[in-house]
């Protein structure tokens, strides 16, 4: 941190909060509030003499309550910028005859009681979003006597009594009578794959983080006797296996099987009942202290900047990134990144591959000075366009904005559209025309490619990130499939318009296969389970015309599936021959003499 804060070119807003974003991709305007420190930030040496004189004493958060502060204090050891902050919820007031004793004792004259929130307004080509995390609060899951037991701590206060900086100066001590804990237990996996309570995934560090700790406390003091309680040690990253086996060998106890109940004896010693999984018995253990492992959870601030940038978040409520291959950090939203435990939890060292494939990406965004984007954007026809705000409804970069009630068109922000064509293909007015694969070059393919012998042949759309590769997969590993395959390539099979379908059957095709990427692998975030909806749109009327839904396919083939690719294109194969000639007669008459499947227009 203080390399960032004396780089010249670094911009460090403390005690600041981003309360609004505007804008897209190269044109960011943020408004962030900054709070008031009291304390001039450029002119406080942080001598410490206004918190030796401060009366009011407040548990230290940054020691998570085990040490105490003053109102006027330094966050941190090395906070950035070096100087001390007033919090003013806590402070006795400014009025001499209260207290006042700060702004004797600052000989520099650097406390100022009127200062006051100031708005900053930042414009920005890019966005980072680096909001971390937060520790599991056991409170809730109080069987482990969290909240009961004095000595049962968490593995961040284990942390803050073992640091050199800590509140002990680094030893370790019982928090009930400050003497050496001759034994110590760690639970595992507290607040972490348990759907019930905290999350149901893994938070990754907390295995390493008790093996690390084991081995620091054993290195200190060898005669300790440790217990870890575990379901199982996830110990994946390079040299992990090594360092567990090296706690094993130090005489650490690794007890598979959580603690089902923790009592205290008179000496304020802890009694914990553990149903051994390995010998299938309830042992009990007696322990100086207990160390709960708590998980990671979302930041209690990743809702808001969610809604105020747009982003998506997973079912784990972290931030959901564009591609988990392709676009490992970046957000749905074009010019956001995400790094760190923002995405999902990390440890050290992933955090900062991430942050630096986040810098490289953000310096290839804006290093030309200018936004370059591809020409397969979508364009929106003014004079076509009703504003029912449909296209921006689905649009999964909100690069379309409309303003219904003001009844004006739909503007589409070029720098910030993908070209999915999803927009293009829900609008049921045609007012919005898709560069590169506009409704007539698509349509004039489906001409094309059945205008002979179309019952002898598959009309099939593909997605060219997954299903197109899958196809071209399936051809140089030299796969057999049938070779009356038409394939129509598109960005995305969201833009696969349901006129396109019914043009397929028109012309004559026995069956129709549209075809993307998995769900939750789209390449353009969500713009598939929009196809779902559009396909099963298209069933139901086609139920309602009396033709067989089964004629219309949806499948999900991505680019490494040559092998699904091919056993899918038999199965169309398959269904192909079950249509007979009189089945096909007849759609083509239905499609030309009924009104259009949506009410509005023939079918053409």
């Amino acid at each position: 941190m203080t390399d960032v804060g004396r780089h010249p070119r670094i911009k460090l807003h403390t005690l600041s909060e981003v309360v609004d974003v505007k804008g897209y991709v190269g044109n960011f305007e943020a408004r962030i509030l900054k709070k008031a420190r009291y304390v001039d930030e450029k002119e406080c040496t942080a001598c410490g003499d206004c918190a030796k004189v401060c009366p009011v004493v407040r548990p230290d958060e940054f020691n998570l309550g085990l040490s105490s502060r003053k109102a006027i204090h330094s966050p941190f050891p090395q906070a950035v910028p070096s100087a001390y902050v007033l919090n003013p919820n806590e402070c006795l007031g400014h009025n001499p005859a209260v207290c006042a004793k700060c702004v004797e004792a600052c000989q520099k004259g650097c406390i100022n009681f009127h200062m006051s929130d100031e708005e900053i307004v930042e414009k920005v080509g890019t966005i980072v979003v680096a909001t971390g995390l937060e520790p599991y609060d056991p409170t809730q899951m109080d069987e482990y006597g969290y909240t009961r037991f004095e000595n049962v701590l968490t593995s961040l206060e284990l942390e803050r009594l073992v640091n050199a900086g800590g509140p002990t100066r680094g030893e370790l001590v019982r928090p009930t009578d400050h003497r050496r804990p001759r034994s110590i237990g760690f639970v595992q996996c507290v607040g972490s794959r348990q759907a019930r309570k905290g999350g149901s995934y893994c938070s990754n560090v907390c295995c390493m983080n008790t093996v690390k700790s084991t081995l620091v406390l054993k290195e200190h003091y060898p005669d300790i006797d440790i217990k870890v309680f575990y379901m199982d040690i996830r110990a994946f990253g390079k040299g992990f296996e090594d360092l567990y086996m090296r706690s094993r060998r130090l005489g650490v106890q690794y007890i598979r099987g959580l603690p089902g109940s923790v009592e205290e004896a008179e000496d304020r010693s802890l009694r914990v009942a553990v149903e051994n999984g390995a010998g299938g018995a309830l042992d009990f253990h007696a322990l100086d202290m207990l160390v709960l492992a708590v998980g990671m959870m979302p930041s209690a601030k990743t809702q808001k900047i969610q809604e105020m940038l747009g982003l998506q978040l997973s079912p784990d409520g972290f931030f959901l990134e564009a591609h988990p291959k392709l676009q490992p950090v970046d957000a749905a939203t074009r010019g956001v990144f995400y790094a760190g435990c923002a995405e999902g939890p990390k440890d050290i060292k992933e955090s900062v591959t991430q942050a630096s494939a986040t810098a490289a990406r953000a310096i290839r965004l804006m290093h030309r000075g200018v936004i370059q984007t591809e020409p397969i954007t979508s364009e929106v026809m003014a004079e076509l366009c009703k504003s029912c705000g449909k296209c921006a409804e689905v649009c999964p970069y909100n690069a379309i904005t409309v303003d219904v009630k003001k009844k004006t068109p739909a503007v589409v922000r070029t720098a910030a559209c993908a070209g999915c064509g999803t927009c293009a293909a829900e609008c049921r007015f045609g007012a919005i025309s898709m560069n590169h694969f506009t409704d007539r070059q698509i349509t004039n393919q489906v001409d094309s490619l059945l205008a002979e012998e179309p019952g002898e042949k598959i009309l099939a759309f593909a997605c060219t990130w997954c299903s197109y590769a899958g196809a071209d997969y399936a051809g140089v590993s030299r796969l057999q499939y049938p070779p009356n395959v038409r394939l129509i390539r598109t960005m995305c099979s969201g833009r696969v318009d349901e006129d396109f379908i019914w043009r397929g059957f028109e012309q004559g095709a026995p069956v129709v296969l549209v075809s993307g990427c998995h769900i939750g692998d789209c390449h353009y975030i969500d713009a598939n389970k929009w196809t779902v909806k559009r396909v099963e749109r298209v069933r139901k009327k086609m139920e309602k015309l009396g033709l067989r839904p089964e004629r219309l396919q949806l499948e999900w083939v991505s680019a490494a599936e040559g092998a699904r690719f091919a056993r899918v294109m038999q199965q169309m194969e398959e269904l192909r021959g079950s249509v007979t000639a009189g089945e096909i007669a007849e759609t083509i008459r239905i499609l030309r003499e009924k009104p259009g499947t949506d009410g509005a227009e023939p079918v053409q």
